[in-house]
């Protein structure tokens, strides 16, 4: 069956850096686009960033461009988000998703604070 297991998150203190993991299986990876959101308290469910199937082809939000990178690895079956110039609005769950069919991860807790 589908799996997406995020990894990587945790307590940081603001312009700490971070690298997520969402490792993948049960489906051919390489073939799907990903995208990475997130779920801060009391919000709604943002977009952060995507990547495409062969990992040539990256979009971000504008809140987190330049700060974040997108990348995945084919051969691990593994999608990472690094994330750098930490802020304490980037505290949330973070989740990845595949983009079609859609299927989500549990989350990983990102917390941004002093």
């Amino acid at each position: 069956q589908v799996q997406l297991v995020e990894s990587g998150g945790g307590l940081v203190q603001p312009g700490g850096s971070l690298r997520l993991s969402c490792a993948a299986s049960g489906f051919t990876f390489r073939s799907y686009g990903m995208s990475w959101y997130r779920q801060a308290p009391g919000k709604e469910r943002e977009f952060v960033a995507f990547i495409n199937y062969s990992g040539d082809r990256t979009s971000y939000a504008d809140s987190v461009k330049g700060r974040f990178t997108i990348s995945r690895d084919n051969a691990k079956n593994t999608m990472y988000l690094q994330m750098s110039s930490l802020k304490s609005e980037d505290t949330a769950v973070y989740y990845c998703r595949r983009v079609s069919p859609e299927y989500w991860g549990q989350g990983t807790q990102v917390t941004v604070s002093s």
